[in-house]
């Protein structure tokens, strides 16, 4: 939770720990929605470093996007794909938090049609 605090200015909205400490259910506003998190217990899901992956990201708008990837990076975070116009209309970037999960962070600066959308993409997978 502290790296939440620190990363997004997450506000703790509360917790229940196990006997041996662990979170066994915490809760953290951020923005207008609430995330649900737990460590891993034997009894619930398991981590991004159990799995070697992960299978959900979390895509989050905010106002700038820029200082919420800073900020995540200055707490901790690694970069995954730096801020960047992305083709379908964002100020874009995806960070790793230390316990393996993916944020991406978006400030939307322009509205793009489905065509616009799909040229980008063809030019982008012809590239490579």
């Amino acid at each position: 939770m502290d790296f939440y605090k620190r990363a997004f200015g997450a506000q703790e909205s509360g917790r229940m720990l196990m006997p041996d400490g662990k979170i066994a259910h915490a809760e953290f506003k951020l923005g207008d929605s609430t995330i649900m998190l737990a460590d891993e217990l034997d009894m619930g899901a398991r981590s991004p470093q159990t799995l070697n992956g992960v299978t959900c990201s979390f895509h989050v708008y905010v106002q700038d996007a820029d200082a919420a990837f800073k900020r995540a990076v200055d707490a901790g975070a690694t970069v995954v794909a730096p801020m960047e116009d992305a083709f379908w209309g964002d100020r874009y970037g995806l960070v790793r938090d230390p316990f393996g999960q993916l944020w991406g962070f978006a400030t939307r600066q322009r509205e793009v049609t489905e065509e616009e959308m799909n040229e980008a993409m063809a030019k982008m997978t012809q590239a490579k």
